[in-house]
């Protein structure tokens, strides 16, 4: 097995995960984009994005980003694909930026909707990777 450039970070097996079944279900990335991103309203996921993404800037996240991207690119080339792209950079920013969060990804749907509406961070990024999840029940 390929050792990742971010095989020494604590989430490397959810980002890992992220990176799989994004390439694996790129629609139910898709959707699961869009219901968390209504659900957090566009703005905060956007500003929430932009705040991991700046917390997570030296932690292997241009290696994480070359792999989501082409795991994304992969996918069929569709509208999906934007939002299934969106919803995997997010869910690992989060991964990359916060140790703690990982849990947040097997959770129930509607308790990671609750904190994503009471405005966490980490949920507000991981809920579409819960979707996801909940969806599959595939975590490596």
């Amino acid at each position: 097995m390929t050792q990742t450039a971010w095989a020494h970070l604590p989430n490397a097996k959810h980002i890992d995960w992220v990176i799989a079944s994004v390439k694996e279900h790129p629609e139910k990335w898709g959707a699961a984009r869009d219901a968390a991103y209504y659900a957090a309203r566009g703005a905060t996921f956007n500003e929430t994005r932009n705040a991991a993404f700046d917390a997570a800037r030296d932690a292997a996240k241009d290696a994480v980003w070359e792999a989501v991207w082409h795991a994304a690119f992969d996918a069929e080339w569709d509208s999906a694909w934007d939002s299934a792209w969106h919803a995997a950079t997010g869910a690992i920013l989060a991964l990359i930026a916060h140790d703690d969060c990982a849990y947040m990804i097997e959770s129930e749907v509607d308790e990671i909707k609750i904190l994503a509406k009471l405005g966490d961070q980490k949920a507000i990024l991981l809920l579409p990777a819960c979707i996801a999840y909940n969806e599959t029940k595939e975590l490596a």
